[in-house]
């Protein structure tokens, strides 16, 4: 399966495979591989080859990618890409980036990110609405460990 992750405009930005792990009326969960160098954001060390459990949903404002460990496998954490609901096709996943983040550490920390970037986007206010509406959906789904925050 094709992965794009494309930016608010509907522009590619990053692409790669992930295999499917499930597939519903709504959803479709993926496993991939993270596959860029290791980076330090701060908040979280990237590392090439971490796998990445992957939930893209076409009904909701966000995706999630549940971060294991490349040489153990445990858990590291929830990254949580605020975007447009995604498109799911038979060979390609897709969805347009809208900057705001969060992610949730294995202890439940909850961290908001990219709100300048997100503020400075030139998107309409519905979509504007609707992403914050997301970020505070996650933090609801995080904070009760609600699949997928359950592990």
């Amino acid at each position: 399966m094709r992965v794009q992750k494309r930016n608010h405009l509907g522009v590619v930005v990053w692409s790669y495979e992930g295999e499917e792990v499930e597939r519903g009326d709504q959803h479709i969960i993926l496993n991939a591989f993270f596959n860029r160098d290791d980076r330090d954001d701060g908040y979280f060390v990237w590392q090439r080859n971490d796998r990445f459990l992957e939930w893209y949903y076409t009904d909701r404002w966000y995706n999630v990618f549940k971060i294991h460990d490349r040489d153990t496998d445990a858990i590291r954490g929830w990254y949580c890409n605020i975007s447009r609901p995604a498109v799911i096709t038979d060979f390609l996943v897709y969805a347009d980036d809208l900057e705001l983040d969060v992610f949730v550490s294995p202890a439940g920390e909850i961290t908001l990110k990219d709100e300048v970037e997100f503020n400075a986007l030139d998107i309409s206010a519905e979509d504007r609405a609707r992403a914050l509406e997301a970020a505070d959906a996650i933090r609801q789904l995080a904070a009760a460990k609600t699949p997928p925050f359950d592990s």
